[in-house]
């Protein structure tokens, strides 16, 4: 017990003796106040900078709090106060800045500062120093200063709020002009007037120039407009090879200025899980060397920044989840047919052989015509089936890492040839008949093969003309390509024609067509059918029941030397057809004949038909001509048309006449022309009708008249009046009788010469 109360009675010694030393060094130490305060000007940043020290420190380190006032142009205005926290350190120099709405050269400032002590792990060192003197930062006077507006440049973002200061030696009228705006003014002090820009907006890259005036003197300013830094969008990274990471992004709006004013933003990449940081050369674009020990886990985050901003994004990953492979390389063909071939590729090594999945697709010059889906590591091969021969294909590939589905890689192409087979269809084949003296002109005609029945380049087609009466009596012709017909002159008899196609492989299967003996020029009637801008609708009546299908040919382009003959196949349970063509045009006569095709494939004709598409009104009138001239008549005659040249289909006349009288016959109506001269006009209805007499006239009259033919769509063109003028009545009446009298009495001096000569032979 006597021992216990001798070591409590020495710890409480110890302790005393330890608060006396305690006390005596915050006594050496305190009060901790701010010391060597400097304050200087960032010009270009519109900050006042602030440097201190705090002497005697008893720590390594504390926690302090510094609160700072800031008073612009006397003491006792004070703008601005605010704490800086902080931990401090022995010897440290401590650093803070502040930023001014207003331009520092505008007015002087001043600054003050003390300090707190506020570290909780020394609650004894809870004090709060006096203030600092001032430090005045003073501003230049109009006098000291040929410029009289500031800042000289200001660099700001767009829709900020910007102030400048013009420092004045005399209270005189001062304007300030933003382009050709006058900016509204505040007078801050006896010298000191401030020009407020709200929302300022980006116009061009080199600077809005603010110009003041005051009285005989002029100074300006440029104000720095840039666009704001955006946040990288789309921020991603992959790997192709497992050695380098690719970083892209979408870097926004350039917020470059002129004048080197303010670059172009840059990036930096920083990898928080290996502390690892890089500075990006390009604006959307990084690399990153992978480790060979590489993390499976990467969290970056970029940052963009300029003179006035930083925007960061991140993107955290395992690095499996981003693999893009490269395109394949190396794609071949192998065992190339007919109708199969096979591809072969390769693949870049990617890791330690990761599963891919290639995605294969197989194109000719229309469409995508297969698809296919192969597992494969580093090799890929697969084979195509039902090709077609003679055709050209596209096969594209891409793969992507068959695990986590990230990217696919880009497209390798590249094309073959499938090899040639004989032509699968056979031609389909018509023909023109013309019998003449016991003869057969046969046209021969035949559409070529499509690529797909072709099935490789066609040579040449063979054709065989077998008489059916003397099967011994052949002929062959070879046609090479690209001929699509053929001219045949043929005896009497009917005839078996065969027509084939040749490629360098084989020919294709037969078509034949048969030619009666009996002469084909058959008389059928006519008739006529109105077409519409999409063509013909064509029906008939059977005419037997024999018959394999019906064929309408019509020529496409029936005014020229080669009527490009055209033809359709109907199947036999059907009487009509819609026959289009991009060929047709207004204003032409199309003339269309239907076949019945018996099983013996004789064709026998059924009807015609004839028509336009369109009717126009025709384009010239007819050649009139003049007879039987009289005083009191004449009449009109004239000439059909050719029928190939009609532009629609004659339906009548008008005859025209001009004349002195007022009054136009019964049967016909006055009308005006355009020389707004009036006429009597006569229509003749039936188209048939070729001539008209035009009676009732009067003697020793002028009259003009023409003649114009129309259609269902309207009237050819008035031509040029032709003129007639009719003879005099009584001339023609004398005319009459002296041309008899005189007739007579010649005929009886003929007849007593005669007498008198006889007499005095006899």
């Amino acid at each position: 017990m006597a021992l216990f109360a001798v070591f409590q009675t020495a710890f409480a010694l110890a302790l005393l003796s330890l608060r006396t030393c305690q006390s005596e060094v915050l006594d050496e130490y305190l009060p901790l106040a701010p010391q060597s305060l400097n304050v200087s000007i960032n010009a270009t940043l519109q900050h006042l900078r602030l440097q201190w020290i705090v002497h005697q420190l008893p720590y390594q380190e504390l926690q302090m709090v510094f609160p700072i006032e800031i008073s612009r142009i006397e003491t006792s205005k004070v703008i601005w106060t605010g704490n800086y926290s902080t931990t401090v350190k022995k010897n440290q120099v401590l650093h803070w800045s502040w930023e001014s709405e207003l331009p520092l050269e505008c007015a002087t400032h001043f600054v003050r500062i003390k300090s707190i002590a506020n570290d909780a792990r020394f609650p004894q060192l809870n004090f709060v120093s006096n203030w600092s003197s001032w430090e005045e930062v003073p501003a230049p006077t109009p006098g000291d200063s040929q410029w009289l507006i500031f800042p000289r440049s200001k660099l700001v973002e767009e829709g900020a709020n910007v102030t400048f200061c013009y420092n004045s030696e005399t209270n005189h009228n001062i304007s300030c002009y933003l382009g050709d705006e006058l900016i509204h003014r505040e007078q801050l002090d006896s010298n000191l007037y401030t020009f407020q820009l709200t929302n300022v907006p980006f116009i061009n890259i080199y600077g809005i120039t603010i110009a003041c005036w005051e009285n005989n003197r002029i100074d300006g300013a440029v104000l720095f407009v840039s666009k704001v830094l955006e946040e990288p969008k789309n921020f991603s990274c992959q790997t192709q090879d497992y050695k380098t990471l690719k970083c892209t992004w979408d870097p926004g709006v350039d917020t470059a200025l002129g004048y080197n004013k303010q670059p172009s933003q840059h990036y930096t990449l920083f990898e928080s899980i290996s502390g690892k940081k890089k500075f990006c050369g390009q604006k959307n674009w990084c690399d990153w060397e992978i480790s060979e020990d590489f993390p499976k886990t990467y969290n970056f985050t970029l940052t963009a920044e300029n003179y006035l901003r930083k925007r960061t994004v991140r993107s955290v990953f395992d690095l499996t989840d981003r693999v893009h492979p490269k395109a394949p390389e190396s794609v071949q063909f192998k065992n190339v047919g007919t109708t199969n071939a096979t591809v072969t590729w390769k693949m870049p090594v990617l890791g330690n052989y990761v599963p891919l999945l290639c995605h294969i697709q197989l194109h000719d010059k229309e469409t995508v015509r297969q698809e296919h889906n192969v597992s494969i590591r580093v090799n890929g091969e697969f084979l195509f089936r039902e090709l077609q021969p003679d055709t050209e294909y596209m096969v594209r590939i891409r793969c992507i890492e068959a695990t986590h589905l990230w990217k696919w890689s880009e497209w390798a192409s590249q094309t073959f040839l499938t090899a040639e087979a004989a032509p699968s269809k056979a031609l389909d084949v018509w023909r023109i008949v013309r019998s003449d003296k016991g003869l057969h002109n046969v046209a021969l005609l035949w559409k070529p093969l499509s690529k797909f029945h072709a099935n490789g380049k066609i040579l040449f087609y063979n054709i065989i003309a077998q008489n059916l009466d003397k099967k011994s009596e052949l002929k062959r012709l070879c046609i090479h390509a690209p001929a699509n017909g053929t001219e045949l002159t043929l005896g009497q008899g009917s005839y078996q024609i065969q027509v084939t196609a040749n490629n360098s492989v084989g020919t294709s299967p037969a078509s034949e067509i048969v030619i009666s003996g009996s002469s084909e020029n058959e008389e059928v009637e006519e008739e006529r059918i109105n077409g519409t801008e999409d063509g013909f609708f064509i029906s008939w009546k059977p005419r037997s029941g024999n018959m394999t299908r019906y064929v309408v040919d019509w020529c496409a382009h029936p005014q020229s030397l080669h009527c490009d003959l055209q033809w359709k196949h109907v199947g036999p349970n059907t009487t009509s057809a819609i026959i289009s063509s991009d060929a047709f045009r207004p204003g032409i006569r199309y003339n269309f004949r239907i076949y019945e095709l018996s099983a013996e494939k004789t064709a026998y004709l059924v009807e015609r038909k004839t028509g336009y598409t369109q009717e126009l009104a025709p384009s010239d009138s007819p050649q009139v001509v003049v007879r039987n001239l009289t005083s009191h008549s004449f009449a009109l005659s004239w000439k059909a048309y050719d029928t190939e040249s009609q532009s629609g289909f004659i339906q009548g006349y008008y005859v025209c006449l001009k004349s002195n009288t007022t009054q136009c016959h019964p049967d016909s109506v006055r009308v005006g022309l355009p020389d707004k001269s009036t006429c009597c006009k006569h229509d003749i209805s039936d188209p048939k009708q070729k001539t008209f007499l035009v009676k009732n006239l009067q003697p020793e009259s002028f009259y003009e008249f023409s003649v114009s033919s129309y259609t269902s769509a309207g009237e050819g063109p008035n031509t040029t009046f032709m003129k007639v003028t009719t003879p005099d009545g009584r001339s023609y009446m004398l005319m009459q009788i002296i041309l008899p009298v005189t007739l007579c009495v010649l005929l009886t001096a003929v007849m007593c010469y005669w007498k008198s000569q006889w007499r005095t032979h006899t």
